[in-house]
């Protein structure tokens, strides 16, 4: 009964296996040429490059695998403007692969695929699996192909294929190219004194739906257990948080005082005002609710930057 996690040593991924340990044997796939594993882990790892069909394959016939949790994939919507075939390769062509092999492989194998609440078009009211599909950047797109070749292999093909659509997520270990590690980097180095008291923001008046990453992955593993094929789930907090009010709570979690400067690089070419799930099916079905407050997602994510700080720094 092996569970497989691909993009095993990712943000999601990683809190995933915490999720996971002691369960069942778990397998961590990662990309050979990307972030090594953690050795220390009781999981075993696999380096398998998704974009080769061959190495999946092999991966699966060797691990036969009773559940894989497809986590894999490029998630940053910045980056997506600035390499749009990187993320279309990375996000829909190998979860192409992976479907591919599972189908090939054969066996009672069930594949959660995480796609992404950016499928959606904005609006100003939470949105619901039910709202129209056109999103607004690069990386929605890629993400909107890997949900609708997911939902294509359970309704054609009968594989037993769930598909979450989680909205923003943080938490502690999240890189810093995203707004709240971004802000909570920023912050940390300012404290640690490696830094001028000045925090560099983008668009502060978007409002974003915010969920911890360990409510996430707990809506993954009910969805495993529970979730019909071909259902599709929305994995979101329902409340649009303003981005400028999430600086504001980070700021008073510390003592520094800083200004506040725009910094024209951390801007999108296009970016919606409100982004703000409905996950009353996850509630509903699956008995799924958001357990984690933002206030302790944003200590936790600032500790957490503020011991990575002094590790790398030498104190």
């Amino acid at each position: 009964m092996t569970t497989v996690v691909t993009g095993a040593t990712g943000f999601a991924g990683s809190h995933l296996l915490d999720r996971l340990s002691g369960e069942a044997p778990v397998e961590g796939w990662y990309r050979p040429d990307g972030r090594p594993p953690d050795r220390s882990r009781p999981v075993r790892w696999r380096g398998v490059d998704l974009l080769d069909p061959e190495a999946v394959r092999r991966g699966l016939e060797t691990a036969r695998p009773a559940r894989i949790y497809h986590l894999a994939g490029a998630p940053s919507v910045g980056a997506s403007w600035r390499d749009v075939v990187a993320q279309l390769q990375v996000n829909a062509l190998a979860t192409h692969h992976l479907l591919e092999a599972v189908r090939d492989v054969g066996g009672p194998i069930r594949v959660l695929v995480v796609t992404s609440g950016q499928i959606y078009q904005p609006g100003d009211e939470p949105i619901d699996e039910t709202a129209p599909l056109r999103p607004q950047s690069p990386y929605g797109l890629t993400k909107l192909a890997a949900d609708q070749l997911a939902l294509r292999a359970a309704a054609e093909d009968g594989m037993d294929v769930v598909v979450a659509r989680p909205f923003n997520h943080a938490g502690p270990g999240q890189r810093g190219e995203y707004v709240v590690p971004a802000f909570a980097s920023q912050i940390a180095r300012i404290e640690a004194g490696l830094a001028p008291p000045v925090i560099r923001v983008g668009n502060l008046s978007a409002r974003r739906d915010l969920t911890d990453v360990r409510d996430v992955v707990e809506a993954y593993v009910r969805m495993m257990a529970s979730a019909p094929l071909g259902r599709p789930y929305n994995v979101c907090s329902g409340r649009a948080w303003r981005i400028s009010d999430v600086l504001d709570e980070l700021l008073h979690l510390s003592p520094v005082k800083v200004s506040v400067e725009a910094d024209p690089a951390r801007l999108r070419p296009t970016d919606a005002s409100v982004l703000q799930g409905d996950a009353s099916r996850a509630r509903a079905e699956l008995g799924w609710f958001p357990a984690i407050p933002i206030e302790q997602t944003l200590r936790d994510t600032l500790d957490w930057w503020r011991t990575t700080t002094r590790r790398s720094s030498g104190a």
